[in-house]
Parts: C-alpha cells; sequence; structure tokens
C-alpha cells in the first residue's frame, strides 16, 4: 500500500471513529460539543496569548515559549498514557491484523495521532509562537518549520512511549505505577508554583533559570530557533528534525517488538484466600459481604486506589500552598482535616460507576428498598474503615506541623464530620448522576465516552452539597471556637444516615436506569 493510501486510510478511520461513537447518542454527542468547544476555546485562547509575547522582554518571551513547548512535549508523552485502553488507536495490538507492514503501520498511527480536535488546538497554539518570536520573512519561515518538527516530535514521542510501554499498562501493577507516577507528575509541575507562595524566589528569575536548563532540549532549540531565524535557526530545526527521526526509528523498533510479544495480562494470576477485616469483626450477612468486596475492591482495583492517592496528594499541595500564604495556628490542621475529608468522600460520590454491568447481580438481590439501604451502609463503613485512620493521620500530622497539638481532637472530629456529610451526598449523587466507569486498561478513566457532563455534573453537585452542608459548622467554629466540632461527628452521621436512606429510596425506584447508565458500551 502507498504512503499516501494509507495515510487517508487511516484518517478516515479516525474520523468514521469519531463520528460513528456520536450516532444515536445524545450524551456522547453533548460531551463532543463540549470538548470541541474547550479545544476551540484552548486554541484561540492560547494563540491570543502567545502572540502577546511579542510586548515582552525578548529573553522574557523566548523562555515563556520554551516551557509552554517543553509542557506541550510533556503532554503529549503523558496524557495518552492516561487514555491507554479509551482510544483504540493507542494500542498496538488492536491494529495487528492489519494487513500492513510494520513502517506502514507506523505511518498510519502517526496520521491517527495527528487526526482531531486536540492535535488541532496544539498546532494552532504552538503557531502563535510565529506571531510572538519571529522577527522578518526569513524569521517566519524558519519558525513555520520549526513549529512543524516540534509538532512531529511531539507525536512520535507520544506513540514511542505509548507502544514501550503498551505491554505494561494492560497489566494491573504497570496501571499502579503509572497513577502513582502520574500524581507524582502533576505535584512536580505545582513545585514552581508552591515555591512563588512561600517567597522562595523571584518568579521572572525562576523563569529565566528554568528556560536556561531546558535551553539544549527540543523545546528550548524550537523556541530559539523561532526567535533567532537565520543560519543559525536553520541548524537548531536540522538537529530538532534528526531527533525527531530518531525518535521515529526507535518507535518503529519497538512497535514491531510490541507486535509479536506477548503482554502480561494473558499470564495466569494466584488467587489468595483469606479471612478480612469483616469476617472477623461483623456478623455474618449482607452488610459484612458488602464490606469485604469493598474492601477487595480498594485493594485490587487500581480505579480505587487512584481516588484515594489522588484526594491525600491533593491535600498535601493544599496544605504546601496555605502555609506559605501564613496560614497558621488551630485553623490549618481543622481545615486541613476537613478538606482531606471533603476531597475522599467526593472522589467516591459515583458509588456504583465501577461496579458497572454486574449491577445486575444487585437488581436482581435487591427486594425492598432495605436492602438497596444496607449496600450503601456497606459500602460507606468500608470506605470510612480506610479514610478515619487517613483523616487521623492527617490531622496529626498538620497539628504537629502547625505546633498545635492540642487541636488533633477537634481537627479529626472535623474530618469525620465532613466524611459523614460526604457519604450523604455521595448517596444521593450516586442514583441521581450516576455514569460508568468501566474496567479498562487504565485507572484513569473518569466516565464512559459520552459521559463526561454526567461526571463532571456529579463531581459539581457532591462538591456543592458537602460545602452547603457543611458551612453552618465553618461558620460556628468562627465566631464561637472550635468546641463546637464536638458535635460534627453526630452530625455527620445524621447527614450520613439520611442522605443513605433518601439515596436507597430514589435508587430503588429507579433501579433499571441506574443499571442503564453504569452498563454503557466502551
Amino acid at each position: 500500500m502507498s504512503l499516501t493510501r494509507t495515510v487517508a486510510l487511516f484518517a478516515g478511520l479516525k474520523l468514521r471513529l469519531i463520528t460513528g461513537n456520536l450516532r444515536g447518542d445524545t450524551a456522547r454527542q453533548v460531551g463532543f460539543a463540549f470538548t470541541l468547544i474547550l479545544a476551540l476555546g484552548t486554541a484561540a485562547g492560547g494563540f491570543a496569548l502567545v502572540s502577546l509575547l511579542r510586548l515582552a522582554p525578548p529573553d522574557v518571551a523566548v523562555a515563556v515559549v520554551t516551557l509552554l513547548f517543553t509542557a506541550l512535549l510533556f503532554g503529549w508523552m503523558v496524557v495518552p498514557l492516561l487514555a491507554f485502553g479509551l482510544d483504540d488507536t493507542l494500542d498496538p495490538a488492536r491494529l495487528s491484523l492489519f494487513p500492513l507492514r510494520t513502517r506502514e503501520l507506523a505511518v498510519g498511527m502517526f496520521t491517527a495521532s495527528a487526526t482531531g480536535v486536540w492535535p488541532a488546538a496544539t498546532l494552532i497554539v504552538t503557531a502563535g509562537a510565529l506571531v510572538g518570536l519571529a522577527g522578518g520573512v526569513g524569521g517566519v519561515l524558519v519558525g513555520l518549520l520549526a513549529v512543524l518538527a516540534h509538532f512531529a516530535l511531539c507525536l512520535v514521542a507520544s506513540r514511542l512511549v505509548t507502544t514501550a510501554l503498551s505491554g505494561a499498562l494492560r497489566s494491573r501493577r504497570g496501571r499502579d505505577a503509572l497513577a502513582v507516577a502520574a500524581i507524582a507528575v502533576v505535584l512536580l509541575f505545582q513545585l514552581p508554583n508552591l515555591l512563588m507562595n512561600r517567597g522562595f524566589g523571584d518568579p521572572q528569575g525562576m523563569l529565566l533559570d528554568m528556560a536556561g536548563a531546558l535551553r539544549w532540549t527540543p523545546s528550548g532549540l524550537a523556541a530559539h530557533a523561532i526567535a533567532g531565524g537565520g543560519l543559525a535557526g536553520l541548524a537548531e530545526v536540522a538537529v530538532l528534525a534528526a531527533l525527531t527521526v530518531a525518535a521515529g526509528w526507535l518507535w518503529i523498533k519497538a512497535l514491531g517488538r510490541a507486535l509479536v510479544t506477548a503482554d502480561s495480562s494473558t499470564q495466569a494470576a494466584s488467587v489468595r484466600r483469606d479471612s478480612g477485616l469483616a469476617d472477623r469483626f461483623l456478623p455474618d450477612g449482607p452488610l459484612a459481604a458488602v464490606v469485604t468486596k469493598e474492601l477487595k475492591y480498594v485493594r485490587r482495583d487500581p480505579r480505587y486506589r487512584i481516588l484515594w492517592f489522588a484526594a491525600v496528594a491533593v491535600v498535601l499541595v493544599m496544605a504546601f500552598s496555605f502555609t506559605g500564604q501564613g496560614m497558621s495556628g488551630p485553623t490549618l490542621p481543622i481545615g486541613m482535616t476537613a478538606f482531606c475529608g471533603m476531597m475522599i468522600a467526593v472522589q467516591l460520590g459515583n458509588a456504583y460507576g465501577i461496579d458497572g454491568r454486574s449491577l445486575w447481580m444487585n437488581t436482581v438481590a435487591f427486594g425492598a428498598q432495605r436492602q438497596f439501604d444496607l449496600d450503601l451502609a456497606g459500602r460507606h463503613l468500608a470506605n470510612a474503615l480506610i479514610a478515619v485512620p487517613v483523616l487521623a493521620l492527617v490531622a496529626v500530622a498538620s497539628a504537629l506541623f502547625a505546633g498545635e497539638p492540642g487541636t488533633i481532637g477537634w481537627a479529626l472530629a472535623a474530618g469525620t464530620g465532613v466524611l459523614g456529610v460526604g457519604f450523604g451526598v455521595g448517596s444521593v449523587t450516586s442514583v441521581l448522576i450516576p455514569y460508568t466507569v468501566p474496567e479498562r486498561m487504565n485507572a484513569f478513566t473518569g466516565a464512559a465516552p459520552g459521559q463526561g457532563g454526567q461526571a463532571f455534573g456529579c463531581a459539581l453537585l457532591a462538591f456543592a452539597g458537602v460545602g452547603l452542608l457543611s458551612a453552618p459548622f465553618a461558620v460556628a467554629v468562627a465566631f464561637a471556637g472550635p468546641w463546637v466540632l464536638a458535635f460534627a461527628p453526630p452530625y455527620g452521621l445524621a447527614i450520613e444516615t439520611l442522605g443513605r436512606r433518601l439515596g436507597a429510596k430514589i435508587g430503588f425506584a429507579r433501579m433499571p436506569e441506574l443499571l442503564a447508565a453504569v452498563s454503557r458500551p466502551t
């Protein structure tokens, strides 16, 4: 097959894959429209902001473009890993049966990567550097070559990483390692902002220092080629093109190996049989069964673990940022522990999404509203067995860090109270705005295709509900002191009970709709 026909074939397949997902499904159409609007806004806003660098000092403008290009390159290498299993064109195993040679398949996969709204948005944003940095016709021409070479490097590097790690990403351990690495990367990207909030350096000086460290990276070469132009710019573009070709050669080698190597997901796994915590302390019955099942899910399913990791990581970032902005005294441990309780509860606001199609067994078994209520109670108890020790650790650590060890009890009371409120709100959001979190080859699957709007609405409603129901205690503590928090755990338990019963009443009445919502095809 000729190169032109291969490009046309894969571009057409990618477009058909996009349009096919939109047929006959209003939710997916709304989700795609939202994504399209977001991509267009990012492209237009990014192009305008980068173009305005023409008004900044030259060294600052080059530094900003260097960091921007680095972030885009890094994003193209990392984000597809998070979408592995969602986009069929990312996994070479899905295309192994195509009657194509490895080089032809590489050309087709490169074309698929360049087809879509987000690749177009990336190219438009990077093209803004031509307006912001380039000078003269020659500079624009050299800059255009640099932009295209950097965009090609983004695509090739993205394919190289996903292809090289495709076998590992199909295994549970590989997904766990990816989850931890992704959280570490997010925290690393927050480090400059946190340091500046704490007054550790001059923002412009840090910007120039970071850009200087990236001067001879591919992104630095592209930015300086656009700004400098001339023969030096052409030389930098040539080096960038050589790096792209080298990355492409490595990708083709990795692709050929991936097509003939068995992945670890086909290997048999050992089964461990032991008595769980619920079996030892809870009487045998539906409640103990649900608690045992949920604890096993948390231990085995990466999607559960990433929820907990993300909640704790966000709390750590917020704590570091707040201490840099002058927050101290009893407010720090109480606020941080309450915030941790809210993050944990909100992350679990879609109780039945991970169950997926297996929820049909609940549908068959639930003969009364009380059984639905017991199921929610078991889920809450299982999560509380993990959340309460985590909240205690956050309370102790933040109180000792703030030099207020006497506030440990108040902080833990605040955290458990907010956790109970979150469980109650989550019981309602789980049955009002359910969405599918299918077991795909990725721990970062927020929702099934087309259900992004439901996921966003569920999280927004959960945050708003927890905030509104917790606001009375925040006001009371501000005016009366922390002793009011002694009533936070009973208040949280009351909200959890009311929310659980309301959720059971609503959920039992609409079990077919709930099952359909969490069983969406992907």
